[in-house]
């Protein structure tokens, strides 16, 4: 059995949850949040704690976690940070949308899904929602818009990430030795 999967989700006072036909929905001050139950896996709650039983234990700790996400998205949210590094690179938001300025001949422009909000400072984009999967689709998208390149870091990468750096072709042609 998943160590993961024995134990309990504590349930703050301000969220409600509520277990019916196969679907747990999480509502609290960020939003409302459902996660399938597949067959197989129950779902219990006893007084201010989700309890989950199984047999199948592949799926024990996964689907306690997937409702422990639901649970702290609805209570503080999830974020993802990520740092735009490049001259004239830009960003700013417009309402819902993103504007990017990346060095191509347009600029580009993300539309936040629903329940996503985008703030910046300075060279930081931080991604805000509640439910963890699509804030971290969305950073991925973004990030995929124009990554970090290995010569000289420009483009985007996440807080904490490290870039290798490669060295250019003038390093390596001065320990080559020639023809």
């Amino acid at each position: 059995m998943s160590r993961i999967g024995k134990l309990p989700i504590s349930i703050p006072a301000s969220i409600t949850v509520d277990i019916r036909d196969g679907l747990v929905v999480v509502s609290g001050p960020k939003g409302e949040l459902a996660t399938k139950i597949p067959t197989g896996v129950k779902v219990t709650r006893e007084e201010d704690k989700i309890i989950v039983n199984s047999e199948m234990s592949n799926l024990h700790g996964l689907i306690r976690t997937l409702i422990n996400n639901c649970v702290l998205g609805v209570t503080q949210g999830w974020t993802r940070v990520l740092e735009l590094n490049g001259t004239g690179y830009r960003a700013n938001t417009t309402g819902a949308e993103l504007n990017l300025a990346l060095g191509f001949s347009h600029p580009v422009v993300v539309k936040a899904p629903t329940g996503i909000t985008f703030t910046i400072a300075e060279n930081k984009i931080t991604v805000l929602g509640a439910d963890k999967v699509v804030v971290g689709e969305v950073a991925a998208k973004i990030r995929k818009l124009r990554p970090a390149d290995v010569y000289k870091a420009k483009g985007f990468k996440y807080e904490g990430e490290v870039i290798r750096r490669k060295a250019g072709k003038a390093a390596k042609a001065g320990t080559t030795g020639g023809k």
